[in-house]
């Protein structure tokens, strides 16, 4: 079993060519012995965004604070706190806090592999 709590997690600069403003922690990954996916959380400030990107799995997200968009190809799509979002391999997308008040937490949820 692997317990932990998420502000025991270290919070870095997510590491992405065109990312404005975005925090990500690892809470649960293949370093734990998760044998499917890897947690991630990630935070994005006022204004900030992650690339536009696409991959080839599926990507799983739920917003657990705040609200913004995800930007697809068919357009802009409002978030908020209790959005579960799933991103089927090639879509490309981006999300982003549209908020002026406070940050964009999401959960997302990646193969094992990708982390």
């Amino acid at each position: 079993m692997h317990l932990v709590a998420l502000e025991q997690v270290r919070k870095i600069k997510a590491n992405m060519e065109g990312a404005e403003g975005v925090y990500k922690q690892i809470p649960i990954s293949k370093a734990d012995g998760t044998p499917v996916f890897s947690f991630r959380v990630f935070t994005i400030e006022c204004g900030g965004h992650t690339p536009w990107h696409s991959h080839p799995f599926e990507h799983l997200n739920y917003i657990i604070e705040g609200n913004g968009a995800v930007v697809t190809e068919d357009g802009e799509h409002e978030l908020k706190k209790g959005d579960f979002v799933l991103m089927l391999p090639g879509e490309t997308h981006q999300y982003r806090n549209t908020s002026v008040s406070c940050p964009m937490v999401m959960i997302c949820a990646v193969p094992k592999e990708y982390e």
